[in-house]
This record gives structure tokens, C-alpha cells and sequence, in this order.
């Protein structure tokens, strides 16, 4: 029998990226737009450039970040295709029962209003 951490899932190194809050957050800083590495170490004062680079190596590594050049400066970009995979294995999966479950509370909730309505009528 093998343990999970034997298999390589393509989703691993995603799930490793998004662990960090400073990688996080230099995602939802691509989201806005694509940024120089300088313009995302000035957005995050509270740490030095270097370790930007460093969380933007394991973006990419991650393939959540692609960067392009533009004379010197290094442009980011958020890459939303692994997130989009992310999504259709954990949550797309669920969304189905979660949408039922809503529906079957909805009509639960609904069902007494409607009995009380008909008992008034009844009177």
C-alpha cells in the first residue's frame, strides 16, 4: 500500500504555492494586473525583493505564475489555468449536492408557511 505523499499529483505543487499568505497575496496582486517584480516588492513593504522572488520562483514552479520580458523589467502575470483545475476537482465536484441540499432546505423552510396559509384559508 502507498501513502498518499508517494504519488504524484499534478496538483501538489499548487496546493505547496498557495500555502503561503505572501504567495497569496502577490496572486490576488496579479489578479488586479500584471505587475513588475519591483512593482510587487513596493506593494509588499513588509518583505525585502529578494524573498518576493524567491515566493514568484515557486509561483511559477507552481505554474500559477508566467512572466514575460520587457527590456529589464520582468513582467508577472497570474496564470489561471491551475486554479481552474483546482476548482473543477475540489469544488465543481460538490457544487451539484450543495445546490440540491439548498433547494431541499428551501422547500423544508417554505413547506410551514405554506400548511399555516392553508389552515387560514381553511377557517
Amino acid at each position: 500500500m502507498t501513502s498518499p505523499e508517494s504519488d504524484t499529483d499534478p496538483l501538489d505543487p499548487i496546493f505547496r504555492a498557495l500555502a503561503n499568505g505572501w504567495r497569496r497575496r502577490i496572486l490576488d496582486l496579479l489578479r488586479e494586473s500584471p505587475r513588475s517584480t519591483g512593482d510587487l516588492a513596493d506593494a509588499l513593504p513588509d518583505i525585502s525583493r529578494f524573498a518576493v522572488m524567491q515566493h514568484l520562483k515557486v509561483l511559477e514552479e507552481a505554474r500559477l505564475v508566467v512572466h514575460e520580458r520587457d527590456g529589464r523589467q520582468r513582467i508577472n502575470h497570474l496564470n489561471p489555468v491551475p486554479l481552474q483545475m483546482i476548482y473543477e476537482r475540489w469544488v465543481k465536484a460538490y457544487e451539484e449536492n450543495w445546490a440540491s441540499a439548498l433547494l431541499g432546505l428551501k422547500r423544508q423552510l417554505e413547506a410551514p408557511r405554506l400548511d399555516a396559509s392553508a389552515d387560514e384559508e381553511a377557517s
